[in-house]
């Protein structure tokens, strides 16, 4: 089946990503207020796909981002390290008082009835100051690079984070990559850095060298500044509004060849129904409804984006991508932490209809 895609058979790299590494300070189910103790996550949505792709689906990845030398720079590098992930960094000095920082982000687990809470600082952060001519995208895609990806939380963190993105989408482009983008619309980031009105001028500069987008209806509606259809869906796993938006999304852009999304419907903190779909070159695909006894949510849906763009590499066909992605971040919200720790092997077999039935 036809995805609209022309993937390169093979090069130096299977996936690359931009965006700001993060780390996660997670105290599991206490609530910060009464915190003691916390464990720690590496995290950043455009890392968490490399991270995913490499370590579970065995894909050679890197990402770009800024990395501050001082000791939780160090532990951010070892995570990429660990996960496989080659980096490209603009360093930063540290000054001993107040930067540049790696960000941090706070996120309690929630239990229950009680939802998880999750909060920032992302002051003088420094994947925020990178600029145009940080990076020399000639050379990083020199050896090519089959895919390239990024997010709007990444172009919403400064005025020159999104110009970065702008070039690198367009080095990525000539160099014959598929490109991505999830767009991840944060109201409260675009509200420091000039609103709705900039997120849409920003984002529809980028998305003109996008292959495949990841969004929600809400993220196409505010993100790409689409108007939403009066669709009343019965539930949040019904994925008319999503599928309604589509034809607009192609007007608008009509070099978009697949748009994807996750389905969830939030029982409670621990208990979700999941789904996934995707528009792949004219073609609307959904994967099944899964219940799911969640440990930890962060990272879900990059789980599926990473599942589906595997499957795309792979030459899998749209549907059994869609399967793919959604079974992976199934999986991913049974861990702790943003990146994953299943095998494929696993993934594989939750697609193929998989039960929880002990392996010996």
């Amino acid at each position: 089946m036809s995805t609209g895609l022309n993937i390169l058979k093979e090069g130096a790299l299977d996936f690359l990503s931009l965006g700001a590494l993060v780390h996660r300070l997670d105290p599991g189910i206490i609530p910060f207020r009464k915190a003691t103790q916390c464990d720690i996550h590496v995290s950043g949505g455009e890392f968490n796909c490399a991270a995913n792709l490499s370590d579970c689906f065995g894909l050679k990845t890197g990402i770009a981002s800024a990395i501050v030398d001082y000791p939780i720079g160090d532990l951010i590098a070892e995570r990429v390290r660990a996960m496989g992930v080659k980096p490209f960094y603009k360093h930063f000095k540290h000054n001993g008082v107040n930067g540049p920082n790696m960000a941090t982000v706070y996120s309690d687990r929630g239990l229950g009835v009680r939802a998880p809470v999750v909060f920032y600082n992302r002051a003088n952060e420094a994947a925020g100051l990178l600029k145009p001519g940080d990076f020399d995208w000639k050379a990083i895609f020199g050896g090519g690079a089959r895919w390239f990806h990024s997010g709007g939380i990444f172009a919403a963190l400064s005025p020159t984070t999104a110009e970065v993105i702008v070039d690198a989408m367009a080095a990525a482009k000539a160099a014959g990559a598929v490109t991505s983008f999830d767009l991840n619309y944060r109201a409260k980031l675009w509200s420091i850095s000039g609103g709705e009105q900039r997120a849409v001028e920003v984002l529809d500069r980028i998305v003109k060298n996008v292959d495949v987008l990841v969004g929600n209806e809400e993220d196409l509606q505010k993100g790409l500044g689409i108007s939403g259809q009066d669709v009343e869906s019965k539930s949040k796993l019904d994925p008319s509004a999503f599928f309604a938006m589509i034809d607009k999304v192609i007007k608008k852009h009509p070099h978009v060849k697949v748009v994807a999304t996750t389905l969830r419907e939030v029982h409670s903190t621990n208990r979700h129904s999941w789904s996934a779909v995707a528009w792949v070159d004219g073609k609307t695909y959904q994967a099944p409804t899964a219940e799911l006894d969640v440990y930890d949510r962060v990272g879900g849906g990059d789980g599926y984006a990473s599942g589906f763009i595997y499957g795309l590499l792979n030459g899998e066909a749209p549907e059994e991508a869609v399967k793919l992605g959604w079974a992976h971040g199934a999986l991913l919200t049974t861990f702790p932490g943003d990146t994953t720790m299943a095998t494929v092997d696993q993934v594989r077999a939750f697609a193929k209809g998989g039960s929880a039935r002990i392996q010996r």
